[in-house]
């Protein structure tokens, strides 16, 4: 049974992880173009005002999916489904209400969140806090419902209209700004404001789309819910009730989530006192050197990432069913073999940006001026990868079973190291960008422990760490060689790595991520640590394996 279960998870997890990557190929595959038309700088300005963006999402209604799923899921698996609509009723008001306070307060308060260049994106982005609410809401009664495609779909629409709406008004804008400083140079015109100003009402654009999808989707379903309305004869939570239990659900998300993500923000307003205040450098520079740092290096770590994220918003509402019914057992095995799933995934993930940094980064972000420092600032952070995907299932695993303060506490604890180490590092060395890209390591990593001691504890956790940590680093060290002597040997040829052209190094890094995901995979096979067992319990695995014994390496 609890076999059953974990497959279970791992399919709709599955599912949400191919939105989710597919999201992040989108986002990256746009970020390219908009960076040529709004530079370092404007990169710059957009990530400072994304920051404050997803913190106010984040206290509004970020947190209401993985919430609203958790409870609905519980009520689900009890029958409840009279309480479980009203309390879907509920939530709308709740983020309604909520949204707009935050949406005002961003805009209020955006010059003094960050500062003039991007207090105008910012702005922009006020709006777009409401309108995440209800589509935060529709998420999560999916979701609760144990089907992750609707979601998915709205996720994979959002990215689209974002992509071609952020490129479209950046395109617009800055030339608009460009043609109004030509006409008057003492305008104070700022192009890299303009296009990231753009930007962001591509980010609503995809948020409106999405919404009206989910909106639609939960039209087509009336039917079923009046069904299963109509099958409970029990008694119905009254409002005080379920606004209470939202409220006591939401608010340890939220302040977990919150702490994850406000982290940026503390970081960047640390770091831009820093550059401007005690180094001297200006608006425009201290921009430019964030928008490498969060525009580029960061940006292309989030790809691993979203899959653990994604399984991690799938396996709530089944390990909190499974812990309400007293099954400790398979509420155990579901966590375990999501783990293992998602470090099969991110060990070679982050030792293949650190062997392949600079091919990567020159596909992404072929900009020849902040090149090499980009892909520095990422064959660092790779790190972050194995971590993030580790604590983010982790976090998920305690607020599934119960244990909703847990994360908060060690988000607090990990946020408050972090914070000290970067102020110590911005004053006792000449590092600039790479400061936040340590810290973010560091931060990562201390929450890794602290969530895996936290797991261990309430779930008895019993991880087989030769599996799932050694043998899978083992073979990425070994594809990462593999990887880089392959790309080195094909641009040879062309003057070597750092002299070779845009395409050259496309073809080189697609063949060399080829044959080291070959050896990745043939490494873990003849080890043993993946046997046709496990590739039967894995999603779509079994299709693997007659493609892995026809080339005999099972």
């Amino acid at each position: 049974m609890a076999e059953k279960g974990s497959n279970g998870i791992l399919k709709q997890a599955g599912i949400l992880a191919a939105a989710g990557i597919v999201v992040r190929i989108i986002g990256l595959l746009y970020k390219s173009p908009l960076t040529s038309i709004i530079g370092d700088e404007g990169n710059g300005y957009y990530n400072a005002a994304y920051n404050w963006y997803i913190t106010a999402l984040m206290i509004a209604s970020y947190s209401i999916p993985s919430a609203i799923s958790k409870v609905m899921s519980q009520k689900f698996a009890l029958g409840q489904y009279k309480s479980a609509q009203k309390l879907f009723r509920c939530a709308l008001v709740f983020v309604g209400i909520s949204g707009t306070i935050c949406g005002v307060l961003l805009m209020a308060m955006s010059r003094f969140l960050v500062g003039e260049g991007g207090a105008y994106v910012l702005r922009v982005f006020g709006p777009t806090v409401l309108l995440y609410g209800p589509l935060g809401v529709l998420r999560g009664y999916f979701q609760a419902n144990r089907t992750m495609v609707p979601t998915s779909i709205s996720q994979i629409a959002e990215q689209i209209i974002n992509a071609v709406v952020s490129i479209l008004a950046a395109f617009l804008l800055t030339n608009y700004a460009v043609s109004k400083l030509a006409a008057n140079p003492d305008s104070g015109v700022n192009p890299a404001i303009y296009g990231a100003a753009g930007s962001a009402l591509g980010t609503g654009a995809g948020v409106l789309t999405a919404l009206l999808f989910m909106m639609f989707v939960y039209y087509l379903n009336r039917n079923r819910v009046k069904k299963q309305m109509d099958r409970d004869h029990g008694a119905v939570d009254d409002t005080a009730t379920i606004l209470f239990q939202i409220i006591a659900v939401v608010v340890p998300f939220l302040f977990s989530t919150l702490l994850y993500n406000i982290t940026p923000n503390i970081n960047q307003k640390i770091f831009y006192a820093f550059m401007m205040n005690v180094r001297g450098l200006g608006e425009s520079e201290t921009a430019s050197l964030y928008g490498v740092y969060a525009g580029k290096a960061l940006t292309i770590t989030t790809i691993p990432i979203a899959m653990a994220s994604a399984m991690a918003s799938a396996m709530i509402p089944s390990i909190s069913a499974k812990f309400i019914k007293g099954q400790r057992d398979e509420a155990n095995a579901i966590a375990t073999k999501v783990i293992r799933v998602s470090m099969l995934v991110a060990i070679p993930s982050a030792l293949g940006l650190i062997a392949l940094a600079r091919p990567v980064t020159m596909i992404l972000f072929p900009q020849r001026g902040s090149l090499d420092q980009a892909a520095m600032l990422l064959s660092v952070l790779s790190l972050t990868v194995i971590f993030y995907s580790q604590s983010t299932i982790t976090n998920s695993v305690l607020q599934g079973t119960g244990r909703l303060f847990v994360p908060v506490i060690n988000a607090l604890i990990a946020l408050a190291l972090q914070t000290a180490i970067l102020i110590v590092i911005l004053s006792v060395t000449p590092l600039d960008n790479m400061s936040l890209v340590i810290t973010r390591v560091i931060y990562a990593f201390i929450l890794f422990v602290l969530n895996d001691i936290s797991c261990r504890k309430r779930l008895g956790l019993n991880l087989d760490t030769k599996a799932i940590y050694i043998m899978p680093a083992v073979a990425a060290v070994v594809m990462g060689v593999a990887a880089f002597a392959v790309y080195f040997v094909l641009t040879i040829p062309f003057g070597g790595m750092a002299e070779v052209g845009y395409f050259v190094n496309l073809i080189a890094t697609v063949i060399a991520i080829g044959i080291g995901a070959l050896t990745y995979a043939s490494v873990l096979i003849k080890s043993g640590t993946i046997t046709e067992e496990v590739l039967r319990s894995l999603p779509k695995g079994y299709k693997l394996i007659p493609i892995l014994k026809k080339v005999k390496l099972l």
